[in-house]
């Protein structure tokens, strides 16, 4: 299925609106109907309403395929994800090298004022790193690749300068150097916590620091060389913090994610309620109108007259339409009932997060409106701004296309559940247009409250105000 069929289950959509309209139309001809018309015009609607449900088979057929289709490119993006980190590789290598040349080679130290404890002295005998720890990214699989690729590259970067000491003294000072500064590095590693990666990053720096003192107050013949080492260190072990750190990211957006999964299935708990609520009220509403037919068309058998039989046939034709529109808004239910069907609602909230800030979600409400309402009762000082309601057979889908395709303009990178992102009206509405073409797109952002707040803030001119001339009074 290409493009065609994807503009075609818009095409569906359309055309069941309208044929739903000419149902409307038929219906509003009910009073004025003659007898001689009841058994066409029944025949009509019921024409219609088959037109209706085949054009639903048809749009259902698509969906599924559609679906196929995003798996297959889901698929495909998920090998260019693997020659992206291929290239990044690649890209860090290079950037350790400018890391290194840009923050220390260039960089005279001055080694006269480098003052060192005895203290610091007996903490390298005491910072061996007998224990290797089990490091977290190490349980996470492209974390773990990654961490190896920097630990590659930290190996070679300690293989080159090794070869650089020919002496036993040198080569026993380097070896010291290298032992303590992977003590050091393992102790910030067992420290991180989520939300701390600026602190492990400066206590890297720290390190760097202390041990640029240790170089400069040691054997002068190899202290540029070790001050060359230790800068280009520090990049990757900054780079192993990173990767450290990316595993407390991950845990906590998995956190939120099943803090999500539980507020979405508490929602839908409660939609389901509500829904069948209303399905057992319309059932009722469809029963009593069955009844009635029923119980009319029984009627009809017995001696009637002319004006009789056209007035019992004509009320038959207006219980009918009634049925009929019963029969759609329980269709309706049914649907929103199946756990895909829904509504995904696209608001702002100019007062309470600025411009361009535009929350997505969706819902299972009969009337999505309250959700809406909902939202803006007491979280947030104004009421939201609706812009669409685009409604789908699949509409979690749908939601997370969306959530998808502008992931980059997230607000909340970790949190989930915080569906709102920074994005133009006008991309927006081309983003939608693109996806759904009949969806209605509302680009005013009426902030009702805000700008009534606002006005109600400013100050009133003088120059408005009524001003006495009593210059007759002198």
């Amino acid at each position: 299925m290409g493009l065609l069929d994807i503009f075609r289950v818009s095409s569906i959509k359309k055309e069941n609106e309208e044929l739903k309209e000419q149902v409307r139309s038929l219906n509003s001809r009910i009073d004025t109907l003659g007898v001689t018309e009841y058994e066409q015009t029944k025949a009509l609607i019921d024409k219609v309403n088959e037109q209706i449900a085949s054009g639903n088979s048809t749009i259902r057929t698509l969906s599924e395929e559609i679906s196929q289709l995003k798996e297959k490119s889901e698929k495909l993006s998920k090998n260019v994800t693997t020659q992206e980190r291929k290239i990044n590789r690649c890209k860090e290598l290079y950037k350790s090298v400018d890391y290194a040349i840009n923050n220390f080679l260039n960089t005279d130290v001055p080694y006269s004022d480098c003052k060192i404890s005895s203290t610091d002295f007996q903490d390298l005998d005491l910072v061996t790193p007998s224990v290797i720890l089990n490091l977290h990214c190490m349980d996470v699989k492209d974390l773990r690749a990654a961490y190896r690729d920097n630990e590659k590259q930290i190996n070679k970067l300690l293989d080159s300068y090794s070869a650089r000491y020919t002496t036993k003294a040198n080569k026993a000072i380097y070896n010291l150097m290298v032992i303590a500064l992977r003590a050091e590095l393992q102790n910030i590693l067992y420290s991180l916590k989520y939300e701390k990666l600026e602190k492990a990053i400066d206590d890297v720096k720290k390190v760097s620091a202390k041990y640029l003192q240790i170089a400069g107050e040691g054997n002068q013949s190899i202290a540029g060389t070790l001050t060359k080492f230790i800068g280009e260190i520090e990049y990757l072990f900054i780079n192993a913090v990173k990767i450290e750190y990316n595993y407390y990211v991950r845990k906590e957006k998995a956190r939120q994610e099943q803090l999500a999964l539980k507020e979405q299935m508490r929602q839908e708990a409660e939609e389901r309620k509500a829904l069948e609520v209303e399905k057992k009220k319309v059932e009722k509403e469809e029963t009593k109108y069955r009844n009635e037919i029923t119980k009319l068309e029984s009627s009809m058998s017995e001696s009637l007259s002319d004006d009789e039989l056209s007035k019992l046939k004509a009320r038959i034709l207006e219980l009918q339409n009634q049925l009929s529109q019963v029969v759609l808004k329980k269709d309706e239910i049914s649907n929103l009932q199946n756990g895909k069907a829904g509504n995904v609602y696209i608001i702002s909230n100019l007062g309470s997060f600025g411009d361009d800030v535009f929350k997505i979600g969706m819902t299972r409400r009969l009337d999505p409106q309250d959700r809406i309402n909902e939202l803006g009762s007491a979280s947030v000082p104004f009421k939201f701004d609706v812009h669409s309601f685009i409604f789908s057979d699949d509409a979690v889908a749908l939601e997370n296309k969306l959530h998808e395709m502008l992931n980059e303009k997230r607000l909340n990178k970790v949190n989930m559940r915080k569906e709102f992102f920074k994005v133009s009206l006008d991309e927006l509405e081309q983003l939608v247009t693109s996806i759904e073409p009949t969806a209605e797109f509302n680009r005013t952002m009426l902030a009702e409250e805000y700008r009534q707040s606002l006005s109600a803030d400013a100050p009133y001119s003088s120059d408005n105000l009524y001003q006495y001339d009593n210059s007759d009074d002198e």
